[in-house]
């Protein structure tokens, strides 16, 4: 080999090695059922914009169920990078169970970690065949409700905490009468599933039920999949408001060497971009502007939040560990 040859070879691997190749980078988002939707819109969004700040390539992939059962999956050893669920109760569990990140996390975005807001609303029969039009018209007999397990879904805690704050807001309104009236309600469920997907399922596929209690947003999924001419969204009276929050998972980012991504995918959220995509989605905006520009597609609704009951984790404590409220309610009605 001659020594020119010698020197080109040199040459082009030094150059070869100089210029900066794009870096792959894979992210794993482990969510709840009914955000597949929304991100199914803004994983596609992110990736163009990681693209062009970064010019590197970012693939998504997601994991949905229950969000609680997601959140023990989690606990249990699947590695997420990033965890978006529907109450803050089940990254606690992640933060307390398996140390994967600090007990603030919450702290560490705005608005306490979440990006939007949803509220429950009542999903009837279109006609709406059995007059339903607030919270108390689940309780009557004959009405058959669908809404998930609050013991496996923040969907269903949710609707119980719902329900409840609705009975405490009646004349004369007590702890007691709210939990008669839970009874009430709880007496009207043929099925509880675990999620709130397979709780839509049920409704709206297998026709069970004259009424489904779900986040505002999986109004537009069903719209989406099923027909808008199917069925009808009633609004109640009062009702809570969710916050579903997302926190980057310290301990696993720092392992596979994707905090930068994650932390983008996260913060971008709160983006005019990203809330403009979360209001096509029904997901009430935090962004004043985005809200303004759809605010015609999201009536107003008293709401009171978690807080009312002193956070999510005196609500787990309360409402939802075992032999708390909800398993003393639902024990009660199986006796009947």
């Amino acid at each position: 080999m001659s020594r020119l040859v010698t020197r080109l070879i040199v040459a082009a691997v030094a150059v070869a090695v100089a210029v900066p190749a794009f870096a792959d980078v894979t992210l794993l988002n482990v969510s709840y059922d009914v955000m597949r939707d929304f991100y199914k819109d803004y994983n596609p969004a992110f990736q163009k914009h990681y693209q062009d700040k970064f010019k590197e390539k970012a693939t998504i992939q997601m994991s949905h169920g229950a969000s609680s059962k997601q959140a023990r999956s989690v606990i249990d050893g699947l590695e997420a990078d990033v965890v978006t669920m529907n109450q803050h109760n089940d990254i606690d569990a992640i933060a307390d169970k398996a140390k994967l990140l600090p007990p603030d996390w919450a702290k560490r975005l705005p608005d306490n970690s979440a990006p939007f807001t949803s509220l429950q609303v009542l999903i009837v029969k279109k006609g709406n065949p059995k007059g339903i039009k607030d919270w108390n018209d689940l309780a009557r007999p004959g009405v058959q409700v669908i809404f998930p397990n609050p013991k496996t879904s923040g969907n269903g805690r949710y609707t119980f905490l719902a329900a409840w704050g609705y009975a405490l807001r009646q004349p004369g309104g007590n702890e007691q009468k709210a939990a008669d009236f839970e009874a009430s309600i709880l007496k009207n469920v043929p099925v509880l599933e675990a999620g709130g997907r397979g709780a839509t399922t049920t409704f709206m596929q297998r026709g069970i039920g004259d009424v489904l209690v779900t986040f505002e947003n999986e109004a537009e999924m069903i719209a989406r999949e099923f027909g808008r001419g199917n069925f009808d969204v009633v609004y109640p009276s009062v009702s809570i408001e969710a916050e579903p929050p997302v926190a980057l998972v310290d301990k696993v980012v720092d392992k596979k060497g994707t905090r930068k991504a994650a932390q983008e995918y996260l913060s971008w959220l709160w983006s005019p971009e990203a809330q403009d995509i979360a209001a096509q989605n029904y997901l009430r905006p935090r962004d004043k502007a985005v809200f303004a520009k759809h605010a015609s597609q999201f009536p107003n609704v008293k709401l009171f939040g978690i807080n009312d009951f002193g956070g999510w984790q005196a609500a787990q404590a309360k409402y939802f560990a075992d032999g708390g409220v909800y398993d003393k309610i639902a024990a009660s009605v199986a006796k009947r």
